[in-house]
């Protein structure tokens, strides 16, 4: 059986991780399962993502165009469903990139937005229902 298990997110600022991510991912569906001083985790069925501290982070800021993750790509529904996070995101930390090209950045048959928050971290918001 293929998947993910999980996703851990390295953040330098919990606060902060806690008010963008958490808003971000209870509108895609995810509950927060744990929360402890350093961090907390989400989960949507199977699969869940941690969002943690770490006294090892080697910068505060990530940068998405280095080798390593360059976003998170979440299931959202509906086109309407994107459509209305991308119109609320920019109130909750998050920044909108590639409007110019909203919602079909990603080729014709693709609907979807992309979302940057404080940290550098990018999200795909994917419509994944007609």
């Amino acid at each position: 059986m293929a998947g993910f298990h999980h996703v851990e997110v390295w953040i330098a600022d919990l606060a902060e991780a806690r008010a963008e991510w958490g808003w971000l991912l209870r509108e895609l569906g995810f509950e927060r399962e744990g929360e402890w001083p350093e961090g907390e985790s989400w989960a949507a069925g199977d699969a869940y993502l941690t969002l943690t501290t770490s006294p090892n982070l080697s910068a505060v800021a990530h940068d998405r165009r280095a080798p390593g993750v360059n976003h998170l790509a979440f299931k959202a529904g509906a086109p309407g469903r994107v459509d209305a996070i991308m119109v609320q995101a920019q109130q909750h930390g998050w920044r909108p990139l590639y409007q110019e090209r909203y919602p079909h950045a990603g080729g014709p048959d693709h609907y979807a937005g992309w979302l940057e928050n404080s940290a550098g971290l990018k999200a795909e918001v994917v419509a994944d229902e007609s």
